[in-house]
């Protein structure tokens, strides 16, 4: 249900798509139709986050003919797809490295919603662009500042506390500036399903954005997790993220490569860290629609005196520009 949901979202926002499923729904026809946009809302399926519907439109904003400004409901943070708040933080300051940018770039979140039950609600809006800038992205530069949010819905406030002090407990010894908001929503805007959960991100000299995230167990699922257990694995997690290290969190690599195919005719330089299974796979697909190969050298990690192996990705892009952007 989560996948007809998706394939109605991607409908709304495109004009002119032609879409057929045989009846025993395994197998599907898609034509595309021109990436429209405007104003729009969607129910997303409460079995996957928004997150998953997110990742796609991120990838396809750009190139509307409208800029898009849609709200979309259902599970907020799960621990299957990256949160909103996730996307949030890292995916929009990549898509501004691209020239994507503009106050009418923003995710928010009116609502928070936990699974099995979902009720939250986001509004994403995006600009439209002409053309992609090249980037060369190649040095990650020294962490800064860790930034966080600690989250709780319809159980006790005293939870997200417990949680920022467990994460602490492990960064504080790396560095000193920490700060992990506690966000407590009550009433309509905490959704249908009781849960707790983290987001943490750390920020680099160079601006380069690495991030972790955990969430509790859905109601009825799993044995219940201590919020202390929770910090101190989301800070775990963080440190692993900063020893894969790169330019692009594991999350967003495979947004940062299909917006460096679709840039001008030029080269972009990209480091990233362990290519994760999702990117590779996302490789042989931009080979096949795109015909486009990335130039891939690794970099041990002596080479660059820190963490783990990196690679670094170079490729000349397409020259993609958006068709439906009228010229002025």
């Amino acid at each position: 249900d989560f996948e007809a949901s998706f394939i109605r979202l991607i409908d709304k926002v495109t004009n002119g798509s032609r879409i057929e499923i045989n009846q025993t729904g395994t197998s599907l026809y898609y034509q595309p139709g021109l990436l429209y946009g405007g104003s729009l809302e969607h129910d997303c399926s409460p079995s996957r986050s928004i997150g998953y519907y997110l990742e796609s439109l991120l990838c396809l904003a750009p190139f509307m003919k409208h800029p898009l400004k849609v709200v979309l409901r259902g599970v907020t943070n799960d621990q299957v797809d990256p949160s909103v708040d996730v996307l949030k933080a890292t995916a929009l300051p990549l898509l501004k490295k691209f020239g994507i940018d503009g106050e009418s770039l923003e995710i928010k979140i009116n609502r928070r919603g936990m699974p099995p039950k979902g009720g939250g609600e986001i509004l994403f809006a995006c600009p439209v662009r002409k053309v992609l800038q090249p980037v060369q992205f190649t040095d990650p530069g020294k962490i800064k500042r860790i930034r966080g949010t600690a989250y709780s819905v319809r159980v006790s406030p005293q939870m997200a506390n417990r949680m920022v002090e467990s994460a602490r407990s492990i960064l504080n010894k790396f560095l000193p500036d920490i700060y992990i908001y506690t966000d407590h929503m009550k009433g309509v805007s905490s959704g249908k399903s009781p849960g707790f959960g983290m987001c943490l991100t750390a920020e680099t000299i160079n601006g380069t954005i690495l991030s972790a995230e955990l969430a509790s167990n859905p109601q009825g699922q799993g044995a219940a997790v201590l919020p202390e257990e929770l910090g101190q694995n989301c800070a775990k997690l963080l440190l692993e993220e900063i020893y894969r290290g790169g330019c692009v969190d594991s999350t967003n690599q495979s947004l940062a490569l299909l917006l460096m195919t679709l840039g001008q005719r030029d080269v972009s330089k990209v480091l990233l860290g362990p290519l994760s299974p999702y990117t590779i796979e996302f490789l042989r697909h931009l080979r096949s629609f795109f015909q486009i190969m990335f130039k891939i050298e690794t970099k041990t990690p002596e080479e660059e005196h820190m963490g783990g192996e990196k690679v670094l990705m170079t490729c000349v892009g397409i020259g993609f520009s958006n068709l439906s952007k009228t010229i002025r």
